[in-house]
């Protein structure tokens, strides 16, 4: 336990229904308001949908919130993948789908690394799907090195297309 609240970086992912919350944008705003109920909720990012990767089929949707605690990172984790049995995951295929999914990309206590963690998030500064929706609500957040969630953004906006990518309008 810590003494005092951190503020942690939550990204919030969802590619399934959901039986009671519906389609994989309602997961993530029910995932936003469960995050508020247990944590606190500082801000959330707009929800956007995003090209899936892997073998993980459908779609994401795919947004960040940021929360305020008192535990430390490796008790976070514990509490996000509880939240994440109550949405109905179970655990499978690693980059299959699934209704929800809340990864720590950053938290304010700095690096953080544990059996089964390490803080911040290791690939979070390649994923534009986690790295513009933490700028549109924490632009200043240092996420690798010198570099904030903005820098970071900017530099994944001018990456070429990946090829056989393709966005949906809207997204």
């Amino acid at each position: 336990m810590i003494n005092r609240p951190h503020m942690y970086a939550i990204a919030i992912g969802s590619n399934r229904r959901h039986g009671r919350f519906g389609r994989p944008p309602q997961v993530v705003e029910a995932a936003i308001a469960r995050l508020d109920a247990a944590f606190g909720l500082f801000d959330a990012s707009p929800i956007v949908l995003n090209p899936a990767h892997g073998g993980a089929g459908r779609d994401f949707a795919n947004a960040v919130a940021v929360v305020e605690s008192d535990v430390d990172p490796s008790e976070m984790l514990g509490a996000l993948k509880a939240v994440e049995r109550e949405f109905g995951r179970r655990s499978g295929k690693r980059w299959g789908p699934r209704v929800l999914d809340l990864d720590i990309i950053a938290w304010s206590g700095g690096k953080w690394r544990s059996p089964g963690l390490i803080v911040p998030h290791p690939r979070a500064a390649s994923r534009a799907f986690v790295i513009q929706p933490l700028a549109a609500i924490a632009p200043y957040w240092v996420v690798e090195g010198n570099l904030n969630a903005r820098h970071l953004a900017q530099r994944l906006a001018r990456r070429p297309p990946v090829r056989g990518l393709t966005r949906r309008a809207g997204s």
